[in-house]
């Protein structure tokens, strides 16, 4: 397949709606979405009554601000209230195709119908096409990731490899024997296949086949994208999402910023009031996906953006995000995964001996590490210490053990030290 096949073309004529239609298109969906949800979700209901919210006289999308915003931790509360995941559910559980379990720990719920992760767009704006070999390198146990990403590849006429993270040296066996055409994971996970791939002698160019690459989950450098690009020679482009709403933002060929996903309404929004900022104004990413089975009304990521609608020369005419430039909280995505520190500290107080702790991480080389550093004295328990942190967290951390005082008196829970130049 050519590069041209790669990066032209639209999927969908929703991603080239004039600026009035694109607005009736919001204002018709959030209109349907908050009568819906207001019948059928109890704790819907509940946050529109206590906020006297009336959704008979929503009549503008300026009138969304008047709902306050949900942050991303408060679904760890709201979901233990009751059931259909406290009320935040329409449907019962049984009614649904999937429940998953992401870090906090958060239910995900998956409904039945068609592209309900709303990946589509974003996997053909990368360039994936029909045909190709697509090699899902996320993981599939609990967390949505790898199953995720399966469907929008279904629907362009994909088959997938199912291979989830690790195993490197089969990761790349693989990639030889069956001639994978296209990869989908963390770039940094792909920084590593690389290095490990030249260690082991093997050309990038003429033993393996990749030719697309659509990377999530990490921020990464454009110099770590050009590296990636120019040593496999490939297309890598990137989305944004969460494990709450599914997709939110895909960069295409031109790679100016994340192009919004059709099937949200997002705003950029001050991290402390809610109320949404100007088009170029730092804000909190607010997302309200168009989705009745769950249906998180300006859901708070905790991500720090911008909106920017200069026209795209690919011919998208939907806003865009800038680049993800940080996050609200203390809570930080480590190869591709949310790890928050009241989660941390669940495991530590497993174990009296440590005094106090933190969490260090770095990206040498582009590829995320992270470091617990415990204070203790004679500590003989470091195995059992990794397993309970990779069950709780989903990730094996390198351990460094100090003695007590060591750590400096005044310290962040989770130090993030990545550079990103």
């Amino acid at each position: 397949m050519t590069r041209k096949d790669r990066t032209e073309g639209i999927y969908s004529r929703r991603e080239v709606l004039d600026e009035s239609e694109r607005r009736q298109y919001y204002q018709i969906q959030l209109k349907e979405l908050l009568s819906y949800a207001y019948r059928y979700s109890e704790d819907v209901k509940k946050r529109f009554d206590r906020a006297q919210f009336n959704v008979d006289k929503f009549k503008s999308l300026s009138d969304l601000k008047h709902i306050p915003i949900i942050k991303k931790k408060e679904l760890i509360f709201l979901q233990s209230m009751g059931p259909r995941l406290g009320g935040l559910l329409t449907k019962d559980l049984g009614e649904l195709r999937r429940v998953f379990l992401s870090p906090g720990p958060i239910f995900d719920p998956e409904d039945r119908g068609e592209d309900y992760w709303g990946w589509t767009e974003g996997f053909y704006a990368a360039g994936f096409r029909s045909g190709d070999l697509a090699q899902v390198t996320f993981n599939y146990h609990l967390t949505p990731a790898g199953l995720m990403f399966e469907e929008p590849l279904r629907n362009l006429g994909c088959a997938v490899v199912p291979s989830g993270p690790g195993n490197t040296s089969t990761q790349l066996e693989i990639m030889q024997k069956l001639r994978s055409t296209g990869y989908v994971g963390t770039p940094s996970y792909l920084m590593h296949l690389a290095q490990k791939a030249e260690e082991a002698g093997i050309n990038l160019r003429k033993d393996l086949f990749l030719e697309v690459a659509f990377v999530t989950g990490e921020k990464f450098s454009e110099k770590m994208r050009a590296t990636i690009e120019k040593k496999f020679d490939l297309i890598m482009r990137q989305g944004y999402g969460t494990a709450d709403v599914g997709c939110i933002g895909y960069e295409c060929y031109h790679c100016n910023g994340l192009h919004l996903a059709n099937r949200a309404f997002v705003e950029i929004c001050h991290p402390d009031t809610g109320i949404p900022l100007k088009d170029g104004e730092v804000g909190e990413i607010v997302v309200t996906a168009f989705n009745r089975t769950y249906p998180l009304i300006r859901l708070a990521t905790g991500d720090l953006s911008y909106i920017d609608r200069a026209p795209c020369a690919c011919g998208r005419t939907s806003p865009r995000l800038g680049s993800i430039v940080g996050r609200v909280d203390t809570t930080t995505r480590i190869k591709g995964m949310f790890v928050y520190p009241h989660q941390v500290e669940q495991v530590m107080a497993q174990f009296d001996e440590i005094k106090r702790w933190q969490i260090e991480v770095t990206n040498p080389g582009g590829i995320d590490e992270m470091t617990l550093h415990v204070e203790a004295s004679n500590f003989t328990r470091s195995e059992e210490l990794l397993h309970s942190f990779r069950q709780q967290i989903k990730l094996r951390p390198s351990l460094n053990v100090v003695a007590p005082g060591t750590l400096p008196a005044q310290i962040r829970p989770i130090e993030d030290k990545r550079k990103w130049d």
